[in-house]
């Protein structure tokens, strides 16, 4: 499971590490060397966590960038499905192996392992497409958002807390995330529907390779979708006691994307029982395309009453 944990503790060596830099280099893997079993080796760096457990975004983005690595450039991912299986160590680096499933005439399909001390901690399966023509519709971005602009951003609503917690929230993040309603991150005091949105956007331009912005937007899209569920209950992410964390994730890339340009994502949770919650999302540009669409379950447990 990818728990949903206060973000990197931060050292005065890091403090001066550009955000969006940091992001590159954790989605650089390496080729370990040219090892091979009957998968495709590579390896990733972690980013380091206080509760020492790596963010269930950074293993997203990093599986997908090894399993692009197997698969031809003209193919784009357009789908995956992944299980976060056990809490991985931010003070390791990580495996992933790869299995070329199947390569047809249109579509691609990789399964890529997450490893750490020989056990997988996530398991995703991912398909890629051969550009093609067909059929077009989507639905309609919201009407009533305020622009990015004229929302406060992560900085400025934490930047000014002495706490190492709120400044890296602030500070370190590779991402600027302004929420439409009321954030959660110390107190639950907008509406109790549950949905939320926010606008984000990474903090410096990123390349000009698809593939990095498309797995940028997988790691982005595990920030806030879960709040979905905390909102109707009253809940913020310092409520004493609670326990969340990511179980699954599936993802769509409906069109193309860039992560350096703000972007819309919509939540909502149909559903929250047994301790579980069910969230969706949908990613819109400022042109109003519906860019990709995602789905997570997560765990919340809190203390009894």
């Amino acid at each position: 499971m990818a728990e949903h944990a206060p973000a990197p503790d931060v050292t005065s060596e890091e403090q001066g590490k550009d955000p969006t830099a940091a992001l590159l280099e954790l989605l650089d893997l390496s080729s370990a060397d040219g090892a091979q079993t009957d998968e495709e080796i590579f390896v990733g760096a972690s980013a380091r966590q206080p509760s020492r457990r790596v963010f269930g975004g950074q293993v997203l983005a990093q599986s997908l960038i090894a399993a692009m690595r197997t698969v031809e450039p003209s193919r784009d991912v357009h789908s995956m499905h992944a299980y976060f299986l056990r809490a991985g160590d931010a003070d390791q680096p990580i495996t992933f192996g790869v299995q070329r499933l199947r390569d047809g005439r249109s579509f691609s399909a990789r399964r890529t392992h997450a490893y750490q001390n020989g056990v997988p901690i996530l398991s995703m399966i991912a398909s890629f497409q051969e550009p093609d023509d067909g059929i077009v519709h989507q639905d309609t971005m919201p009407t009533d958002i305020p622009d990015p602009e004229s929302l406060p951003s992560t900085a400025e609503l934490l930047g000014g807390f002495d706490h190492p917690v709120a400044r890296a929230w602030a500070f370190e993040r590779p991402f600027d995330i302004r929420h439409i309603d009321a954030p959660l991150y110390v107190a639950n005091e907008g509406s109790r529907e549950a949905r939320n949105a926010v606008w984000m956007r990474s903090l410096a331009p990123m390349p000009d390779d698809p593939d990095l912005h498309r797995a940028a937007l997988a790691y982005a899209s595990d920030y806030t979708l879960l709040e979905s569920i905390l909102r109707p209950h009253g809940l913020s992410w310092i409520q004493p006691g609670m326990s969340v964390a990511s179980l699954d994730h599936a993802m769509w890339w409906h069109r193309p994307v860039r992560v350096d340009d703000w972007l819309l994502y919509v939540q909502s949770s149909p559903s929250a029982s047994g301790a579980r919650g069910l969230a969706a999302g949908r990613i819109y540009n400022r042109r109003g395309e519906l860019v990709a669409s995602v789905a997570q379950e997560g765990m919340v447990r809190i203390p009894p009453a």
